[in-house]
């Protein structure tokens, strides 16, 4: 496989996990990053980081919103609940700062 069909590939598999993240509004990102070490804002932020290293500038929000598909702040707002005692002891338990 050569380079050009590889990142054509990556791309198509980077649209469908963007668009599972935003149809599973009901995985919330603690539970993410409690199972895969990685959420909506790891992935917005990886995005932009790839950006910069093409020399396109992106805002923290303006990427992550390309990931959430819409606002970070919006989603929070509709979908986001508060963490459970369980769900922040097992991402203190694996995040230690």
């Amino acid at each position: 496989m050569d380079d050009a069909a590889r990142e054509k590939l990556e791309a198509a598999a980077f649209r469908r996990l963007v668009a599972h993240l935003r149809e599973r509004t009901d995985v919330q990102n603690i539970d993410l990053m409690n199972l895969a070490g990685f959420c909506r804002n790891c992935l917005g932020d990886w995005y932009r980081e790839a950006a910069a290293g093409e020399g396109i500038a992106l805002e923290k929000d303006q990427a992550r919103e390309i990931v959430y598909g819409m606002p970070p702040a919006e989603w929070k707002k509709r979908y986001q609940r508060e963490a459970t005692p369980e769900q922040q002891a097992a991402f203190a338990k694996t995040h230690k700062h």
